[in-house]
């Protein structure tokens, strides 16, 4: 690629180390002020370490941030469409994204400009921006590898188009498109911001498509542990493969040499927006909702069981006499030698958008899940899941595959770099 454009993409976030502060002083003895401040020195940054909100994880690595980091309270997901004009014009907004991103993830002061240019940043968060533990995972659609950017070769040997299955009522306008973005902190001001940052850096060249945002349930315990709840109630989650097991992820989640050289330490994400009909799901017994599920609603235990990470010993209850056949939990994860192979990393967010037309209220399940292979993985699951119970009150309306690659390798990369070189 030629040098990248940078007044086109990173004019406004791209300032020298230390002028932001020399602004500051600038304007202060212009206005007749003091430079240094009476009284206990107070800033953004003393602020956000003592709030939390100076936690950082870098954007930089063998493998993106989003994936193995600890689940946050607040995300959003973001799909574009690309509308630039060359496979170069989408490189440079691609950079840019990067550049963006992993500035906003570092955080610190926020750059000043010229008094009548436009400010460098919306200032949402104030003078600083706190990383606040913010990641920004970038996926692309299979539709990226289209005849527009000479990128066909190069597509995921498994990247194809979501299929719909046949429990899905999939609405056109929230599926699918060519860049995924997922950002991730621990407060909605954060991510709110940092959507609004990314937005503009790639104005031009990527056209928003649809967006959905997610929460996740508090920690409430009783063990730190404890998954948290989704809108049903129940605890989501329980059983995925431990993320601190490398042999394990490499195995389940991380794409291998069958794929192209580029795309090798990336994997396949699955996006499902569920619609969880929870109206009509609080009609139902307790008794009823725990068996289609085949866990204790209060404790999370696998039924028959006391705690929530316990063995459901499918084993010693073959014939569904305390855990029927058709239960939620049975049919996602068999756990037999045959299945271990099938399991996927799931990383999902709980949905609320108001009321919908009928005034039901729509809220759902924003399911997220990593796989180093959607066939082998998460379709097999999805089968099985076919003719479950729970399928009267769950509805997939949307979402798409989307591949992660590889993460930046330095501060002079970006994701999705060996699609270029």
């Amino acid at each position: 690629m030629t040098p990248l454009d940078r007044r086109s993409f990173l004019t406004r976030s791209a300032v020298a180390t230390g002028a932001a502060g020399a602004a500051l002083a600038t304007g202060a003895r212009a206005a007749g002020l003091p430079d240094t401040p009476s009284g206990p020195p107070t800033t953004a940054g003393a602020a956000a370490a003592g709030s939390g909100l100076a936690t950082v994880v870098p954007f930089a690595g063998v493998h993106q941030a989003g994936i193995l980091t600890p689940t946050p309270a607040q995300a959003t997901l973001v799909a574009f469409d690309s509308v630039a004009a060359d496979r170069q014009t989408l490189g440079e907004a691609l950079e840019a994204l990067s550049t963006r991103a992993r500035q906003l993830s570092t955080g610190g002061a926020v750059p000043l400009l010229e008094v009548d240019a436009p400010p460098a940043d919306s200032g949402i968060l104030g003078p600083d921006n706190a990383p606040d533990a913010l990641t920004v995972t970038i996926s692309f659609g299979a539709s990226l590898f289209d005849g527009r950017y000479g990128l066909a070769s190069r597509r995921p040997a498994e990247l194809v188009q979501m299929p719909t299955f046949p429990v899905d009522q999939l609405d056109p306008k929230i599926c699918h498109g060519d860049v995924l973005v997922q950002i991730c902190a621990q407060h909605r001001d954060t991510v709110v911001h940092t959507l609004r940052e990314l937005t503009r850096t790639v104005r031009g060249a990527l056209q928003q498509r649809w967006t959905m945002d997610g929460f996740s349930g508090a920690n409430r315990g009783p063990s730190p542990k404890n998954s948290p709840r989704n809108l049903f109630a129940f605890r989501d989650g329980t059983a995925n493969p431990p993320t601190s097991d490398p042999g394990l992820m490499d195995q389940l989640v991380w794409a291998d040499a069958g794929e192209p050289g580029w795309a090798v330490g990336g994997t396949y994400q699955v996006v499902r927006i569920i619609r969880m009909h929870v109206e009509f799901w609080d009609r139902v017994g307790l008794t009823e909702q725990e068996s289609m599920i085949g866990r204790v609603r209060d404790t999370g235990a696998p039924l028959g069981g006391t705690r929530e990470f316990q063995d459901p010993r499918y084993d010693l209850d073959p014939k569904g006499e305390r855990i029927p056949l058709d239960a939620h939990i049975r049919l996602a994860n068999p756990r037999t030698a045959d299945t271990a192979h099938q399991r996927i990393l799931r990383r999902g967010f709980n949905y609320h958008r108001g009321f919908d037309e009928a005034g039901q209220l729509d809220q759902g399940l924003l399911f997220i899940a990593y796989n180093r292979s959607p066939s082998r993985q998460f379709a097999v699951i999805q089968n099985r899941l076919n003719s479950e119970p729970m399928t009267d009150y769950v509805t997939p309306i949307g979402g798409g595959y989307f591949f992660v690659p590889p993460g930046a390798r330095g501060n002079t990369d970006f994701v999705g770099s060996g699609l270029f070189s």
